[in-house]
């Protein structure tokens, strides 16, 4: 087996006892004789996949019977759609926007005023390095919903605290969902794909109070609407099978080794211990205000751009692989999600250290 570190931004790395354990299962899951992926999801057997998958995301979270959890599909672009034809209600919906995925989601929902969903208000306008002050917000009275990113995994731009306002509060998690704790009584509707931090690309978790799925517009397609897809167990239509169970192992690895809290101290020992790398040298750079930095996605960019192509060329010869920064933003990014272990960050580092002796 020749696991290396990968530090991807999504589809992202996942944890290696979780691959062993599907790698055990997939020709013959339980002595059925079939793969898990080949059974109906609508048999007695998939049901209790997905009924204990739900049961330890709760678990985990610590969602109350207030809250429907949903398994979806079509990413949280999907969702960029489905969240105003559901909570929009005629009225007017706040966005801060902080990075690309919180600008998407504005632009997205700003094309349905057109069919009198509602009101689409830019609360403020972040920079890519910073989050704007609260005292400048442009809130709406009584807003439908406030909608925010909390981890911009581009640019490297998280919110710690959840928002103080008087909307139902709408979060874009993708990026940071089971990496710390969080309440999710502060919130209306926590989405996220779950690529990033839970199991592979296809799958997409929204976990809504139960009272705003009662508002959706008549023009909410069928497969969109929450409280439909709430009373169909999610399975409105075939589901995401495989993505599903694979989650449901995440969800069963992350309350083996202690939870979201222990999981929480070993994400802030591996953030600290890269931007101490990057801050105590003058070879590399991270331009977000500190305050804000990602715990998740750390973008750092190099004192000579001609050298990119070298690091990563010699990273990749070093095990560490995906270390390319988006397009947007350019120079590196290390993705340091809940399945890259300490060990790994550590090696990166001291890769860091040994390349900047080499070429600064």
């Amino acid at each position: 087996m020749n696991r290396l570190a990968n530090f991807c931004a999504g589809p992202a790395s996942m944890p290696t006892e979780v691959l062993l354990k599907a790698q055990a299962e997939l020709l013959d899951w339980r002595g059925k004789g079939v793969s898990v992926m080949e059974i109906s999801h609508r048999s007695a057997d998939y049901i209790e996949i997905a009924t204990k998958a739900e049961q330890d995301l709760r678990k985990l979270m610590g969602i109350s019977d207030d809250y429907a959890v949903l398994f979806l599909q079509g990413g949280a672009s999907l969702q960029f759609s489905a969240i105003p034809f559901n909570l929009l209600n005629g009225g007017t919906a706040d966005y801060l926007n902080t990075g690309t995925w919180s600008e998407k989601a504005y632009k997205e929902a700003k094309r349905y005023e057109a069919l009198g969903l509602g009101k689409i208000n830019l609360v403020a306008q972040g920079d890519g390095k910073d989050v704007p002050n609260a005292d400048v917000w442009q809130l709406s009275d009584n807003a439908s919903y406030f909608h925010y990113c909390p981890n911009e995994t581009i640019h490297g731009v998280q919110i710690f605290d959840t928002p103080k306002v008087n909307a139902p509060i709408v979060a874009d998690m993708s990026s940071c969902i089971l990496s710390e704790p969080i309440n999710v009584n502060d919130f209306g509707l926590i989405y996220a794909g779950a690529q990033k931090n839970i199991g592979p690309a296809g799958l997409t978790l929204v976990i809504v109070r139960k009272d705003l799925m009662e508002q959706a517009s008549a023009w909410c397609p069928n497969v969109l609407n929450y409280k439909n897809q709430a009373e169909n167990d999610s399975m409105l239509n075939t589901p995401s099978t495989f993505a599903w169970y694979l989650s449901g192992l995440v969800f069963e690895w992350l309350l083996e080794n202690g939870g979201v809290e222990n999981i929480a101290k070993i994400n802030r020992a591996k953030a600290e211990l890269l931007y101490q790398a990057i801050d105590d040298s003058s070879f590399y750079h991270n331009a977000v205000n500190p305050k804000h930095r990602s715990i998740m996605n750390v973008p750092f960019t190099l004192a000579d751009s001609e050298l990119d192509k070298v690091f990563l060329e010699k990273s990749k010869e070093a095990g560490l692989l995906n270390l390319k920064g988006h397009r947007i933003v350019g120079g590196m990014r290390a993705s340091i999600y809940n399945a890259v272990t300490l060990k790994q960050v550590q090696a990166l580092v001291d890769f860091m250290k040994d390349f900047e002796k080499s070429y600064a």
